[in-house]
């Protein structure tokens, strides 16, 4: 039977194809598992492919680079297009979008996340939160998976380890590199942090 990879068509494929010069963003909440494979990923050195196909997940593969994410109903995706012709330097945009998300952290009361390697954030020094970033000509797409209450075993049942990490994971496997939000802040909702984003990227689009 064999996994179909299909191309990335999940709800904030709409302001990828944004092409006015504005600033756009979308969080929203999948509603069911997803694996995404970044642009240069192959299944067959990404995934367990036994257990994908076993339980039928979804893999599909998005335009911006970084490592294979897991997209869950536990987690959120918080996606952004900003163009401009005068876009320069384009990996400078992570620090800038990751700056917003931290600010709607701290208003939800989630605190000491800081951020990590190029494009992660953390609590401690355990990933929260990985994010890409697709560039062409005069647009920049971010696109971020914040993990708000899955499990890790989760994570591990289906993503093998990434071939290319950052220098502070250490090689540490998934149990030891990934947390949640709600491992330490367990009486925070859902809700509750995806109102404090988007107040926070509101304000960047002002």
């Amino acid at each position: 039977m064999g996994i179909e990879l299909k191309e990335y068509d999940l709800p904030d494929i709409e302001i990828f194809h944004n092409t006015i010069k504005d600033y756009k963003f979308h969080i929203w909440h999948p509603d069911k598992i997803y694996l995404i494979l970044g642009q240069s990923n192959k299944m067959e050195t990404s995934l367990f492919l036994d257990k994908v196909e076993l339980d039928e997940i979804t893999v599909l593969k998005r335009p911006s680079g970084g490592e294979t994410v897991i997209l869950t109903p536990n987690t959120l995706v918080i996606s952004a297009v900003f163009v401009n012709p005068e876009v320069k330097r384009p990996h400078q945009y992570f620090a800038r979008f990751n700056d917003f998300i931290i600010k709607g952290l701290l208003i939800s009361g989630i605190e000491n996340v800081n951020h990590k390697g190029i494009s992660d954030l953390a609590i401690g020094e355990k990933k929260i939160l990985g994010s890409s970033i697709y560039h062409k000509k005069d647009k920049i797409f971010y696109h971020a998976v914040l993990n708000v209450a899955e499990s890790i075993e989760v994570i591990e049942k289906y993503i093998q380890h990434p071939k290319r990490e950052p220098d502070y994971r250490k090689g540490r496997e998934h149990g030891e590199f990934v947390t949640s939000i709600v491992q330490h802040y367990p009486d925070k909702s859902m809700n509750e942090i995806t109102d404090g984003l988007i107040k926070s990227l509101k304000e960047f689009v002002n």
